[in-house]
């Protein structure tokens, strides 16, 4: 299992925007070899942004690797700069390989 995080400061006030953009648009992951799921997490609310985190699992590296060569991340992309706006800085991306998974039941993978 692989974990891709997106890390936003969203601008106080722009909250509900934020979020819309994300409800509203096609991420073409369904389609995605090698997708599992996908998560977007609101966090604490600091002076002047409020920490939100784009999180998608994946079956390997290789798979998030291919989704960011594919002609489905250009289309999920392809109108990110509007939303600039929104947040302070760029969002900060963050990987991760899995050591240890456990699920419903106390069964560690």
């Amino acid at each position: 299992m692989f974990l891709a995080m997106n890390r936003f400061k969203v601008r106080l006030g722009s909250e509900a925007d934020f979020e819309a953009v994300w409800r509203q648009r096609d991420s073409y992951l369904a389609r995605v070899p090698g997708f599992v799921s996908f998560d977007l997490l609101r966090g604490a609310t600091k002076d002047d942004h409020t920490l939100y985190a784009s999180h998608s699992v994946w079956s390997s590296r290789a798979d998030f690797e291919a989704w960011t060569r594919s002609e489905e991340f250009r289309n999920a992309h392809r109108s990110a700069g509007a939303n600039k706006p929104l947040y302070l800085g760029h969002p900060e991306l963050e990987l991760f390989d899995s050591v240890l998974a456990q699920q419903a039941g106390g069964k560690a993978a």
